[in-house]
């Protein structure tokens, strides 16, 4: 288990926001790597990252199978406050949220925006504890 550092939790939870949303890589069962936008990512405390699944897609059925992932977020205008390469890879464990309170809570932090894309609650919340941070180098951060 790493420590996401506390710094980096409003470049994160700003990226849909700011044009660089985060994304999120997963695996099918077939083991066809497969990335894709996550608008709703959010520093959930210092362990865990967490993000509304709406789409239900590929991602949600991904983790059923396989439930490693990373999530990566790059933005070159925060430069000055990300590590080398202006990005983080957060390598972690997905986990569907079963609990209805905390399913509450974290998309009651996902941006507007996002809540408005899912705005009859159809989605659901995942949490990724993280295992690991690194740079754009692969340096631990």
């Amino acid at each position: 288990m790493a420590e996401i550092n506390g710094k980096y939790k409003e470049p994160v939870e700003n990226g849909l926001q700011d044009g660089t949303p985060c994304l999120l890589g997963t695996v099918s069962a077939d083991t066809r790597p497969e990335i894709g936008p996550k608008g709703s990512v959010i520093v959930y405390d210092s362990e865990n990252l967490a993000y509304w699944e709406r789409s239900n897609r590929g991602a949600a059925a991904n983790i059923k199978n396989n439930p490693h992932v990373v999530i990566y977020y790059r933005n070159p205008e925060r430069a000055e406050s990300l590590p080398q390469g202006a990005a983080l890879r957060f390598y972690g464990t997905a986990t569907v949220v079963e609990d209805e309170a905390v399913n509450n809570a974290i998309y009651d932090r996902i941006p507007e925006r996002e809540q408005k894309s899912d705005s009859g609650r159809k989605g659901h919340a995942v949490m990724v504890r993280i295992d690991r941070v690194t740079d754009l180098r692969g340096e631990d951060v």
